[in-house]
């Protein structure tokens, strides 16, 4: 792409002194022409490139410039690199790879040996979200509608939609686009879409910016509270945060948290074996003890029957 020729040639013009065209045109596999007009976008853009013909001659960035070379400092393009890194965990072709290279051409002076941030966007199942994302870029970037069957705790539906922006939040990937069914934006969970395709192209609206908040990205209206063992302490902190729980005398937990649902709600806790009492709502609490005594066995030995039975259904 264009803006990413561009960004490389300026990152390397800021970085060196002096470079070639044809060292250019090599570097990005591209014509010397190219780089010519390149270098002219680049001018028309504001940024100061003069040339000098001769042997030491080349493309350079006029002296005293108000950015200078500290635009990018090696702890800005260490950021930079990382971030590009990461959409190395979700992509199917080598264009961030190269990417990379053009942007990091003196690596001694941006990246150190020692570079300690790394992050990978995919999934578990790295193959299918992948395969979801490519066409959901490809949707957007053509301004073509889509077609999927979204399954959400109130049951499965067909929709389609005006696609916008992919979202990366809290461990998951998101859709943002205007559902034609219910004529307003929506974010769907890209877990919980199967059977996408791209249709006939839409007209691009004004559309808002994605809506964030977790009213949004869950479905938060089923509220627990419930009383913890303490040596989970760590699995609580991890799924539902600091502030959900407060410590008991012995160290046990109170905890105050919501669900998408009923069955969510049993779920988790049927997780924590006897380690778990609910004590709101009434509902849940006795729906746990029917679960259990309905098939005679206490919940703790209910427990350890769903995870088998799980492990079957993974093997």
């Amino acid at each position: 792409m264009k803006i990413d020729r561009l960004i490389g040639i300026l990152s390397i013009l800021l970085q060196k002194d002096k470079i070639t065209a044809l060292e250019l045109a090599e570097r990005f596999e591209v014509s010397r022409r190219t780089i010519n007009r390149d270098i002219e976008a680049l001018c028309k853009a504001g940024i100061p490139i003069a040339t000098k013909q001769g042997k030491d001659g080349g493309i350079y960035i006029i002296d005293g410039y108000k950015i200078d070379k500290t635009l990018l400092t090696s702890s800005d393009m260490q950021m930079i690199l990382a971030g590009l890194g990461s959409l190395d965990s979700i992509s199917k072709t080598n264009n961030v790879s190269i990417l990379k290279q053009k942007l990091s051409i003196d690596k001694t002076s941006i990246m150190p040996a020692n570079q300690n941030v790394l992050i990978d966007l995919s999934s578990w199942n790295k193959t299918l979200i992948v395969e979801k994302i490519e066409i959901l870029k490809y949707a957007i970037d053509n301004k073509k509608l889509l077609s999927f069957m979204y399954y959400a705790p109130s049951g499965q539906s067909k929709r389609t939609i005006e696609p916008y922006y992919l979202v990366f939040n809290w461990s998951s990937w998101y859709l943002w686009g205007y559902c034609k069914k219910r004529e307003d934006y929506r974010l769907f969970k890209l877990g919980r879409m199967t059977e996408i395709t791209a249709l006939g192209s839409f007209e691009k609206r004004n559309a808002p910016m994605p809506e964030l908040n977790d009213n949004k990205l869950f479905d938060y209206n089923y509220e627990i509270k419930a009383i913890i063992n303490k040596k989970y302490k760590w699995r609580i902190i991890e799924e539902c945060g600091i502030d959900s729980f407060k410590e008991m005398e012995n160290g046990d937990l109170i905890l105050t948290f919501a669900f998408s649902d009923k069955e969510s709600a049993i779920n988790w806790a049927l997780s924590f074996k006897n380690n778990a009492e609910i004590i709101y709502p009434d509902e849940l609490r006795i729906s746990l003890k029917e679960i259990a005594s309905y098939i005679g066995v206490t919940p703790e030995t209910l427990s350890h029957i769903r995870k088998k039975l799980s492990l079957n259904e993974k093997s």
